[in-house]
C-alpha cells in the first residue's frame, strides 16, 4: 500500500504596494491638510509685519504688501514706559511655567505609577474619576477653583497658578497609558535585585516613559506660558507676561499692529519648545493609544 504524502501548497508571495497615481494622492493630501494647519501661525507672523492701514483691509490680504517694523518700535515704546519692568514680567513668567511644568510631572507621574502598575482596590473607581475629570473644561471648573483658592488663602501668590496646573488629570492619563506599555519583567527583575519602590519608579520607569513626559512638559508649558493669571493675581509686579502684553493689544484700532506682534512674540517659545521634541511627541502617541 503506498502512502499519499500531503502536497505542498505553494502560495505565492503578493507584494503589497500603492500605485503612482496612489502616492501622488496620498502625498497631496497629507501636504494640503500640512499647509492648512500652519496658515494660522504664518497669517500671525505675516500680521505682525502689516502696517496700519493693511490689516484693516477688505477684502482681507493673506501677504503683507509693504513690510515694516514699526508694530515692533510701538510694542518696544510702550513695554519701556511701564511702571514694572519687563524684566520682571517675564521672570514671573519662566518661573511660573519652569517650575509648573516641573512638578505636574512629578506629580502626575507619581500618580500615574501605581495606576498602572499596581492592583488595589478602587483603583478602577479612581481612573474613571481621572477619565471623566477630563471632559470638564476649565470654564465649568473656573467659580469652584476661585472659591477653594480663596478659601486657602494663596489669592494674588504664584501657588494660585501653580497648584490647579498640578491637579489636571490629563497628565495622569497620559503617562498612565504610556507606562501600561512597560513589560512588568523589566519591574520585577528590579525588585528581586532589592530595588524599592521609589527606585524602580525613578531609575527604570522614568527613563523609558522619557517620551511621555517630555509631551506632557510641551503642553503644560504652552498653559502656563500663555496664562495671565489675571482672576488670582492683582499685584502687578506678579503678573505674568502675557497680562502685561494683553494690556498693549487692548488698546483699541490704534494698537491692531502692536497686537499681532504681541500674538507673535507668546507663540515663539511653544512652537521652538515643539519643533526640537516633536520626535517625542509622535512616539507618546503612537505608544499611548491616544490619537
Amino acid at each position: 500500500m503506498m502512502l499519499k504524502l500531503p502536497m505542498k501548497h505553494h502560495y505565492k508571495k503578493k507584494k503589497l504596494m500603492r500605485s503612482t497615481a496612489g502616492n501622488i494622492t496620498f502625498t497631496l493630501i497629507v501636504f494640503m491638510t500640512g499647509a492648512f494647519m500652519v496658515l494660522p501661525l504664518v497669517y500671525a507672523v505675516v500680521n505682525a509685519f502689516k502696517p496700519i492701514n493693511e490689516l484693516f483691509l477688505f477684502p482681507p490680504r493673506f501677504f503683507v504688501k509693504h513690510p515694516t517694523l514699526e508694530n515692533f518700535s510701538i510694542v518696544s515704546e510702550l513695554l519701556s514706559n511701564l511702571w514694572v519692568p519687563l524684566s520682571r514680567y517675564l521672570f514671573n513668567s519662566v518661573f511660573i511655567s519652569t517650575i509648573g511644568t516641573l512638578l505636574c510631572v512629578v506629580v502626575s507621574s507619581l500618580c500615574a505609577f501605581p495606576l498602572a502598575k499596581h492592583r488595589f482596590k478602587g483603583r478602577v473607581f479612581i481612573l474613571q474619576v481621572v477619565i471623566w475629570a477630563i471632559l470638564f473644561r476649565p470654564e465649568v471648573t473656573g467659580i469652584a477653583q476661585y472659591v477653594v483658592i480663596a478659601k486657602m488663602g494663596i489669592m494674588d501668590s504664584y501657588l494660585a497658578i501653580l497648584l490647579p496646573a498640578l491637579s489636571g488629570s490629563f497628565g495622569v492619563f497620559l503617562l498612565k497609558q504610556f507606562m501600561e506599555t512597560t513589560p512588568d519583567s523589566i519591574l520585577e527583575s528590579a525588585r528581586l535585585d532589592g530595588a524599592h519602590e521609589f527606585k524602580v519608579y525613578w531609575s527604570i520607569v522614568m527613563p523609558i516613559m522619557k517620551p511621555a513626559w517630555i509631551t506632557l512638559m510641551i503642553f503644560t508649558f504652552t498653559g502656563l506660558w500663555n496664562t495671565t493669571g489675571v482672576n488670582y493675581i492683582y499685584t502687578e509686579s506678579k503678573r505674568m507676561l502675557p497680562a502685561a502684553l494683553s494690556q498693549i493689544s487692548a488698546g483699541g484700532i490704534a494698537r491692531a499692529g502692536a497686537g499681532s506682534v504681541v500674538a507673535f512674540l507668546l507663540m515663539i517659545p511653544p512652537i521652538l519648545l515643539f519643533v526640537f521634541t516633536q520626535s517625542k511627541i509622535i512616539e507618546t502617541m503612537a505608544h499611548s493609544g491616544i490619537k
